[in-house]
Order: structure tokens, then sequence, then C-alpha cells
């Protein structure tokens, strides 16, 4: 995050929205190793919502695996011999193949907003772990120097995000592969859910 994004006032439940999100996208992004497995399972998830009792499962199961597991676990999923159990990318879900026209409706998105992809990420940007980071960092003004308004967040959560994320997470709660990523996929589902529901009433 930019200094500039740091001194800027972040009111706590956007914060923690951004957290989420981020914590998925880092989820995502690489096998979890012994540090993020240790964080996963502090995590506190006490509350009855769906959302909280799925964070609270994921701890659990974050105690009780360790970093090699998770390695072939995460390799099944997403990387596999030629291609994992899952494909993560909105232009696979939303057209069946990748680079299709959503990879390149993003990229105009991201080039108008000052997002540009890290020089070490070889991978299209409609992946699930670079769409979870993008909300993140728009969220606490990660992109410009200020948070993204509420508005322009629904539009692209909208436009890249909606349309296919609950699927993915779905398909990663059920996926014959998962273990602790079935647990990633139920806390994944449930806050798509609450954010589509968030952004729906912000119209109202």
């Amino acid at each position: 995050m930019t200094a500039a994004a740091q001194d800027i006032a972040i009111p706590q439940e956007d914060r923690m929205r951004a957290d989420l999100y981020n914590y998925l996208g880092l989820m995502l992004a690489r096998p979890a190793d012994d540090m993020t497995l240790t964080m996963s399972a502090g995590l506190s998830g006490d509350d009855e919502t769906e959302l909280g009792r799925a964070i609270a499962a994921l701890a659990r199961v974050a105690k009780a695996v360790k970093p090699k597991a998770v390695e072939s676990e995460f390799n099944a999923l997403f990387i596999g011999l030629g291609r994992g159990e899952l494909l993560p990318y909105a232009s696979y879900y939303l057209t069946g193949f990748l680079n299709e026209k959503p990879l390149a409706q993003l990229r105009a998105d991201m080039a108008a907003r000052g997002i540009t992809r890290a020089p070490n990420v070889y991978e299209p940007e409609d992946n699930i772990a670079s769409l979870m980071e993008m909300m993140g960092g728009m969220i606490v003004g990660r992109f410009g120097g200020s948070p993204t308004a509420l508005e322009a967040q629904k539009t692209f959560f909208n436009r890249h995000i909606a349309p296919w994320a609950g699927h993915f997470f779905s398909d990663l709660e059920a996926a014959k592969s998962s273990v602790l990523y079935a647990s990633v996929g139920a806390v994944g589902k449930a806050f798509m859910e609450i954010e589509r529901e968030g952004f729906r009433m912000s119209a109202d």
C-alpha cells in the first residue's frame, strides 16, 4: 500500500472488506505457506452468519493441515498435469474459453483506473486472485492514492466479479481435490453474496 493510502482514514467496515478481499487474493494466488496457515488458524468467525461460520470452519481446517499437503491440493486444483481441476478465470467461466472478451474489458478498465499487472505475474489478469486483490486495493486507495468511490467499486464488481465469482467459489467448495480450499470456497461464496447485496442496496 502506498503512503498516501495509509494516510487516508478508511471506515472500519471498508477496511474489513478490503482485508477479506486481500486474504482471498493471497490464498488463491499461491499455496498457503506456514505463515499464512498460522494467520488463517487465528481467524475468528464466531457469529452466526453464514460468513462467520465459514470463517470459523476455515480456521479449524487451517490448524490441522500442513503446508506440503496444501501445496499438493493447490496444484491439483489449479495447475495439474496440463491443467488443474478448476480454471479460475472470468473469460473461462463466462465464455468457456481463456483470453476472451471479459479479459479485454478488464484490461481496459484496469488501464482507465491506473491498475497495472505486477511484473512477476504472468497469469491473465482476469484470474480470481488478481480480481480479489484489485477490489481490496480500490477500497483502501492503493491505486491512485485515494479510495475508489462506492459507485465505482460497484461498477467494477458487477462487471468483472459478480457474473462468475460466486459460481467459481461454489465449484471450489465442491471440488474433489478441495480440503482447505473447500473452506476458502465457502468463505468466498458467502462474501460475494454479501457484497452483491450490499451494492444492490447502495442503489436504493
